[in-house]
Formats: C-alpha cells, structure tokens, sequence
C-alpha cells in the first residue's frame, strides 16, 4: 500500500508540513504510524525511524524529515517536527511558531523556550519566499487527552491557529490513539466513523481549537503490532493523502495570486 502524490509544477517542488502538537503525540503519529504506511514496512522499522525523532522532540530541535518514496527517491513534501507546546511557560514560543510558518526559521534551529528567535540569529530567514513558508499546519493529539486539555494550551493552540488563518495556511487535526477512548473501535477499527464516542471527541477538537470536523482525521496508533494492518494504514494515508492535497492548494493558490 502506498499514496501518490504530484509534485508542484511550479516554484514550490517540496511542500512543507509542520506538526506542533503536544510533547510526544507527534511521535505517535509519525512514528509509528506514517512511514509504515507510506513505505510498506514494518513496525520494526517505522519504531527505528521514531527513535531517530527522539532528539528532536527532547531538545526542542527544529528539525525537517524527507519520507521516502523508493530507494533513491522521496516523496515530494517533509514534515517539520518541533516538540510542541506546554503549559507553564515551558515549551517552544508561539511567536518562534508564527516565524516558522513564515518561513523565518531555517532547518537546524534550536528553540530556545526562555526567549523567541531574533533576526540576528544565524538560523533566521530574513527574507523567505513560498517554498521557504509552511504549507500545512497539522496538529496532532491524542483522543484519551482532548477532554483535558488546559486553558492555556487551548490558547496557544488558537493563537497558532489564527495565524495560519491569517496568512491563509490551512491546518489539519490528526487525533490519535482513538482505540483507547472506544472500546468499540478497538474490537473493530472499522467502526471508527460510525462510533458516537469518536464522533464526541472530534468535536470536542473542533469546538477547543475552532477547526471544522470535517478537518479532523482520526487515527489508530501501532504499538504493540509487528506486522502493518491494511484499516490503521488506510486510514493514516487519508489523512496525509488530504494533508499533502491542501498543501498543494495553499502552494497553487499562492503562485496564482
């Protein structure tokens, strides 16, 4: 199982992705999820490729991931992982955030959690242009955590949110682990859409951080699998498969405009 995807046919060849969730849920997503399905690997390999995010989701590295497509060959678009945001005053700065969608922030960038980016800093872009931008905005969180989130992560989040609204950037909500919230589901994945608890959580997604439902993609986490299964891939390429067409549209919307 696979997903193909077109390259941009103009300025923009690699569409750019960032996921700034909460501390961890990105691994879930990305790491055992994404690249399984996308490479039709194993879980044994997808957890390697989940361990080499570690540093990036403990240091708070602004760190840029090709996924491949075939040997020699990679899909055209990355994702961008950042370790996401905490409550306390802790975590990366929603300004630092603001300057990656627009480009400001290049590959290899440290975030440091005291202090947002300054335009002397060597990793800053001061002058980006449409491919240097974030195409996509996706945040990922956990289905068992939605219901208590605490205030002041639901306004960083909608801060976020808002600033990618403004400069047109569309933004996606992948939820996770939604077997631990419906025991439904997970006796039988299939029933993932038709279930009353999953539908619940996904607007309570939508109604904290004011992203439609329909933008909502709920997924299953592999944990303890050895092998890939063909419903929790499906469902993980329907979300990328839509994460990649909207950052296509945001990149031909921009060169048409």
């Amino acid at each position: 199982m696979g997903i193909e995807v077109q390259g941009n046919k103009g300025s923009v060849t690699i569409m750019s992705i960032v996921a700034p969730g909460f501390h961890g849920a990105l691994r879930d997503f990305s790491g055992n999820g994404r690249f399984s399905a996308l490479q039709d690997s194993t879980i044994e390999t997808a957890l390697k490729m989940a361990d080499s995010l570690i540093s990036a989701l403990t240091t708070e590295l602004c760190k840029t991931y090709k996924v491949r497509n075939r040997p020699g060959s990679f899909f055209p678009f990355t994702f961008t992982d950042i370790a996401g945001m905490h409550s306390g005053g802790i975590g990366i700065k929603t300004d630092d955030i603001k300057k990656l969608l627009n480009g400001h922030i290049k590959d290899g960038y440290t975030f440091n959690p005291v202090k947002p980016i300054t335009k002397e800093d060597p990793k800053y872009n001061k002058n980006p242009i449409l491919k240097d931008r974030i195409h996509c905005l996706v945040a990922v969180l956990p289905a068992n955590t939605v219901s208590v989130i605490d205030e002041e992560m639901i306004w960083q989040m909608r801060e976020v949110r808002e600033k990618a609204r403004d400069l047109g950037i569309p933004q996606v909500i992948v939820m996770t682990k939604v077997d631990e919230v419906c025991p439904l589901v997970k006796d039988n994945l299939q029933k993932i859409y038709t279930s009353k608890k999953i539908k619940q959580k996904m607007e309570e997604c939508s109604n904290s951080l004011g992203v439609p439902v329909s933008y909502i993609y709920p997924v299953k986490n592999y944990h303890e699998e050895h092998t890939t299964n063909t419903t929790v891939d499906i469902l993980i390429l329907d979300a990328l498969k839509n994460i990649v067409n909207f950052a296509n549209d945001y990149v031909e919307d921009q060169e048409d405009s």
